[in-house]
């Protein structure tokens, strides 16, 4: 248990801990300093990506926590890059320094747009107003359009309905026709050439006609009209309920489908309408530059430990065997 917090920021740093614990005071205070600089970070990060995951990718919990550890383990890579280096170049630490400040835009937004939740949702009245105004014109048109075909089908419909009720007034009954055929054969009496007389038999087909009086069938058509026509008009009462109703209905679905980008743009308006929280988010970003900016400052400003020179010295001895074993192969 001894050297437990060195141990762990070995761990997170990327440092040996079997070097550094020969190492002098002044590399484990380098370890240390270096581990609570990325906790900073990594705690701020982790919440981070623990918040989006939960605002706007709508994950479950155990979902929520695996982006703000996928979060922590990204900065832990990308702080190891500066940690490790012994002598980071010039384009390194430009590359950190802007990577920090695209770093500290994205968490402002995301931390401003949780802390400034209120707000937005006020804002976001006005924000969804106006793009209900410019879908609605074309939703009523196309509303409207259907209630007119549904009342053109419904007057046809009726029209037709009113004709079969003519008929069947005129006409209850109609007379129907039915025809029987019967064939048979009858004997019929010959002379032949030779003066005799012989039977010869012949079909004949009997054809008889029978009308009755039946219901007129237009009857039968009544029931199934009247259930289309029943059901047109309910339809038509559904379609302009939904046109009485459609702005509540459109503000309501604009407002449940209101996504990050949305949610930015109204960060924008609000951010342009209000120099006090332009001024607010200004301040999360400084604040969040120079978290980002802790561990690469604290690495600019040290001096080479002894850990670092041990372990430059164990790479310049590798070398060197490296060198003397090449020249006794040759």
């Amino acid at each position: 248990m001894k050297h437990l917090w060195v141990r762990f920021g070995c761990f997170l740093t990327g440092y040996n801990y079997n070097i550094l614990r020969n190492c002098s005071e002044a590399a484990f205070k380098s370890v240390k300093k270096y581990t609570a600089a990325m906790l900073i970070v990594c705690i701020l990060w982790f919440f981070i990506g623990f918040t989006f995951a939960h605002r706007y990718l709508a994950l479950s919990l155990p979902g929520c926590i695996l982006a703000g550890v996928l979060s922590t383990v990204i900065i832990v890579q990308v702080e190891k890059q500066i940690v490790l280096s012994i002598h980071p170049g010039r384009l390194l630490l430009i590359f950190r320094t802007c990577l920090a400040f695209m770093m500290s835009i994205l968490g402002a937004v995301i931390i401003d747009q949780l802390l400034f939740e209120k707000d937005i949702e006020i804002e976001k009245i006005s924000y969804i107003s106006a793009k209900v105004d410019r879908i609605l014109p074309s939703k009523t048109e196309e509303l409207r359009k259907q209630i007119a075909a549904l009342d053109t089908t419904i007057s046809k419909k009726e029209a037709e309905k009113e004709k079969y009720v003519e008929d069947i007034s005129k006409r209850t009954t109609t007379t129907a026709t039915t025809t029987q055929t019967a064939t048979k054969r009858v004997p019929v009496q010959a002379v032949t050439a030779t003066g005799r007389d012989s039977t010869i038999w012949k079909t004949v087909t009997d054809v008889t006609v029978a009308s009755t009086l039946v219901p007129n069938p237009k009857i039968a058509l009544l029931p199934s009209m009247d259930s289309a026509i029943g059901a047109m008009r309910q339809q038509k009462a559904q379609k302009e309920d939904e046109l009485l109703h459609i702005r509540p209905a459109l503000e309501k679905e604009m407002k449940a489908s209101t996504g990050f980008l949305d949610e930015l743009k109204i960060m924008v308006q609000l951010l342009s309408a209000s120099y006090v929280a332009l001024f607010f988010w200004l301040l999360w970003i400084f604040f969040f530059f120079s978290i980002e900016m802790l561990v690469l400052v604290s690495k600019s400003g040290d001096r080479s430990n002894d850990y670092e020179k041990v372990v430059l010295h164990h790479m310049n001895l590798q070398i060197r065997r490296l060198d003397a074993l090449g020249k006794g192969v040759e």
